[in-house]
């Protein structure tokens, strides 16, 4: 923004957040100790954006462009097992955003992580900002998990596990845990969290003696895995999911042009493009 032009735009922190840069608390961090640049100046907090301003922070580099910035996208990703949530792996293993649809402008911002073992649903959208609200521990959104555990577990072990078992970053606890069945020695459990640290529900598991054999996402907050969408396909959120996801985020709610466009036609694809 040009020194002595009058305040428009958006503000700078809140145009890099939805753009998954970090969060605001973290790049009004950066931005007040002058690691971010705007036209080649240091920024400061109360800077806003507006068309052609250049941004730089380290080797990361924006142009704000002139024209109208596209509407939010929002997709549910079925994850197999065996893939990473990283956009490159130096051991060439698969990822997810190899099957994601091309973006023309902006990139898929990933709602969380699962691990490489870990299938089920995955949450990614091109606004930063609503990732970083979903993400971010006071929020408490539901995840809930599908487990298969190998063994019996005795009624006094899910008690522990609800009660809360302390472990190496703090204590956790699943919020609710429901018997699903099963064969033989192996034994399926519901499980919900309201957090995301790495791991956590294996870690849960593991800290009673317990061993995961199997473990799938099937909810993220108000959004559930459908049983239509096969593994390594993604579809668009509905209009209803998306108003539940960005009520959970504390966002405003769309106007009815942000639905995404072609959406039915689009709904369950696979176009491999760089994200």
């Amino acid at each position: 923004m040009t020194e002595g032009a009058a305040p428009r735009g958006e503000r700078l922190q809140k145009y890099l957040a939805a753009r998954g840069w970090g969060s605001r608390r973290a790049l009004e961090q950066w931005i007040a100790a002058g690691q971010i640049r705007i036209n080649g100046r240091a920024a400061s907090l109360g800077d806003r954006v507006v068309p052609g301003d250049r941004i730089t922070m380290e080797r990361r580099r924006l142009r704000v462009p002139a024209d109208a910035e596209p509407a939010r996208r929002i997709i549910a990703y079925n994850k197999p097992e065996g893939e990473l949530v990283s956009r490159f792996d130096p051991e060439g293993r698969p990822t997810v955003f190899s099957r994601l649809p091309g973006l023309k402008k902006g990139r898929w911002v990933a709602v969380g992580r699962l691990d490489l073992n870990t299938s089920g649903l995955l949450l990614l959208t091109t606004d930063g900002e609503l990732a970083n609200r979903l993400m971010h521990p006071v929020a408490a959104v539901e995840r809930e998990y599908a487990v298969r555990v190998l063994g019996a577990v005795e009624p006094a072990l899910l008690q522990c596990l609800r009660a809360g078992i302390e472990l190496e970053d703090g204590p956790g606890r699943f919020e609710r845990i429901q018997e699903a069945g099963g064969q033989g020695a192996n034994r399926w459990f519901h499980v919900v969290i309201t957090e995301g640290r790495n791991r956590e529900v294996r870690r849960l598991w593991e800290a009673v003696g317990a061993r995961v054999s199997r473990l799938i996402r099937l909810r993220f907050g108000p959004v559930s895995l459908s049983r239509r969408l096969a593994r390594g396909r993604w579809r668009e959120l509905e209009a209803g999911e998306r108003a539940a996801l960005l009520a959970v985020a504390g966002l405003p709610p769309e106007a009815a042009a942000a639905e995404p466009v072609k959406r039915a036609r689009r709904s369950y694809g696979t176009k491999a493009r760089q994200r």
